[in-house]
């Protein structure tokens, strides 16, 4: 099965028909933070609503990959420009609908586990690193979510579990610190690293943004590099103002 045309632009799409994809990505979405937080998650249109003022919204496919999902987190629908954290995730499998479901479930169990968590602060599904925590980020309470990792070959867990056993944060703190950070509403952070056959990739994005020296900074860390085969890592973190 193929998937049809993908929504062209943002917005609501209360007037346009859901496409196969969007429909499913927005219920795997709901699924997924509802069996996390145990509060409701409904679908309305293009976005998945949860409590009060929250909001997850389907982006537009600027990749036009199946297994490509754009999705942002509205922390308040009454001011999405100040509170939204933008992210974009790939899944892979063997169809189009495997595809999408391992990245709804790679999104959730990091930026949605982060998110959860510093709405929820229960201690569930991230580990928060106060501003003076030498394992976090300088001057701003971190909320980090889980760590997913995949790859092929005999290593293929190897950067995931190098990345469970280290501070992250502190590894691209001075790179997003040197400019000065772009707000003080929550700023989301991804990270996303590891090696397929020799071949190095490093991605930081803050706010849905590549930072280009945080990037640099992350590739130069020692995880893994197996010979043959591959081995990556994603998470994500929520850096939030102590005031």
């Amino acid at each position: 099965m193929g998937w049809g045309p993908w929504r062209k632009k943002d917005g609501p799409v209360a007037n346009e028909p859901i496409e196969p994809k969007e429909s499913l990505a927005l219920r795997l979405v709901a699924e997924r933070l509802g069996g996390l937080g145990g509060a409701a998650w409904e679908v309305a249109g293009d976005r998945v609503r949860g409590p009060r003022r929250v909001a997850v919204v389907l982006g537009h496919d600027h990749e036009g990959s199946e297994g490509h999902v754009d999705l942002t987190f509205v922390l308040d629908t009454d001011r999405p420009e100040q509170t939204s954290l933008p992210d974009c995730v790939s899944g892979f499998g063997p169809t189009p609908e495997a595809k999408l479901e391992r990245a709804v479930q790679m999104w959730a169990t990091t930026t949605g586990a982060a998110v959860l968590e510093m709405l929820g602060q229960r201690g569930r599904h991230g580990a928060h690193f106060p501003a003076r925590d030498p394992d976090g980020f300088p001057g701003r309470h971190a909320i980090q979510g889980g760590i997913v990792g995949w790859g092929a070959g005999p290593e293929h867990s190897s950067v995931q579990r190098w990345a469970a056993d280290r501070a992250l944060l502190p590894l691209i703190a001075p790179a997003l610190t040197a400019d000065g950070l772009p707000r003080q509403e929550p700023i989301g952070v991804k990270l996303f690293f590891g090696t397929f056959h020799g071949k190095d990739t490093a991605e930081v994005r803050v706010n849905g943004r590549t930072s280009e020296a945080a990037s640099a900074a992350l590739l130069t860390a020692d995880w893994p590099r197996p010979p043959s085969g591959g081995s990556y890592a994603r998470t994500y973190a929520v850096l939030v103002h102590p005031s």
